[in-house]
């Protein structure tokens, strides 16, 4: 069996899947490779505060984009602003965020082509679908002496999507970060941390709930960060084709 057929298997029996970062690498590379991966993991240096956090943090920063995919590609939507329902998002939730853009040069790249390409093929084996509605977020958690940084602070919870993957980018000098997944009920299904370049997490939305622990830096006397591209599924929802780009 395929590696995208097995990690379907696994998410269909347990909600979820982590994949270590050999194996996401492996397979990126079967689905288009990661030619401008240095340009496209520095991009994360260029991040705008999210200035939405309900709870006064100024440690996230972020840049958000929307797709739609097809089988016959996956193309780029005009500039929206993210909404979540507080039913999803008790925190910040029951607004319109409006987050800087991610760039050209980091959404057109082969990079996120072959991530979005990625997805579209295992998501499509979970739950086949003629359009997706494709959510695209980089996150930056920022981790300081005295404030740590929280990758979930709405705490435990569901993006209100269909399928979801969290691919880590990067991290220095932080300690922490655990991901947990627990059932409706709240019982832990698994936990693992997101250490090495392109670990990856993959969420079935409808069936589980997902968070992860603060982040602190290991050494005191220096920031430290946790760099994710975390890409969101929902059936439907097209973009205005006619306002679209082309993703390579």
């Amino acid at each position: 069996m395929d590696q995208i057929g097995a990690w379907a298997d696994r998410i269909r029996a347990d909600g979820f899947a982590f994949v270590q970062g050999a194996d996401m690498d492996a397979a990126l590379a079967h689905a288009g490779g990661l030619a401008d991966w240095p340009e496209f993991a520095a991009s994360w240096d260029d991040l705008g505060m999210d200035t939405f956090m309900a709870d006064g943090g100024r440690y996230r920063k972020r840049r958000f984009a929307v797709f739609s995919a097809t089988d016959s590609g996956i193309v780029r939507g005009p500039h929206q602003p993210h909404y979540q329902s507080r039913d999803y998002n008790t925190l910040n939730g029951g607004i319109q965020r409006w987050f800087e853009p991610v760039t050209q040069a980091a959404a057109a790249g082969p990079t996120m082509g072959t991530v979005l390409t990625l997805c579209h093929r295992l998501f499509n084996l979970l739950t086949p679908a003629p359009r997706w509605h494709v959510e695209v977020h980089q996150f930056r958690i920022v981790a300081r002496q005295g404030e740590a940084g929280q990758p979930t602070p709405e705490g435990m919870h569901r993006d209100g999507v269909d399928h979801v993957l969290v691919l880590l980018i990067g991290r220095r000098n932080v300690r922490s970060g655990v991901t947990t997944i627990h059932d409706p009920d709240g019982v832990t299904l698994g936990s693992f941390t997101l250490t090495d370049r392109l670990d990856a997490a993959w969420v079935d939305d409808r069936r589980v709930m997902h968070g992860v622990t603060p982040v602190e830096p290991s050494d005191p006397a220096a920031p430290g960060f946790r760099d994710v591209l975390v890409v969101t599924y929902r059936r439907g929802g097209a973009v205005r084709l006619e306002e679209a780009s082309p993703v390579a």
